[in-house]
């Protein structure tokens, strides 16, 4: 979606580290965390299949993800904001975690907000 497509894949490492599978003692779940990053324009007719995948994360997850909006399209509806079909803002329809700011934004914020997420990094 958008430009922020591009910048979402160069934060991304080509050779992504190995997840290791941990079940809950008590749930049998897995217990790492799960983030979702949602990067660019949200139109309205987007709008409802960005809240399921949330819900279904969920549910999978047993805990709510982590949710990221990356840009500012995805947080505000960036240059296209006055559409009558543009969502204006993610957070109209799930609870965002971080945002990170820009049009598009650097790579490394994505990387930073990720660390700062999981604990690899003091806030």
């Amino acid at each position: 979606m958008a430009c922020c497509t591009l910048e979402f894949d160069a934060a991304v490492p080509v050779r992504p580290e190995p997840v290791e599978w941990h079940p809950s003692p008590s749930s049998g779940r897995n217990t790492a965390q799960v983030a979702v990053v949602i990067s660019g324009t949200v139109t309205d007719r987007l709008a409802p299949a960005v809240a399921a995948i949330i819900d279904g994360c969920e549910q999978q997850a047993g805990r709510r993800p982590a949710v990221i909006s990356f840009g500012a399209c995805a947080s505000s509806g960036g240059p296209y904001w006055d559409s009558y079909a543009v969502t204006k803002g993610v957070d109209q329809l799930v609870a965002v975690d971080a945002y990170v700011p820009g049009c598009p934004p650097p790579p490394e914020a994505l990387s930073a907000v990720l660390d700062q997420l999981t604990g690899r990094v003091a806030s």
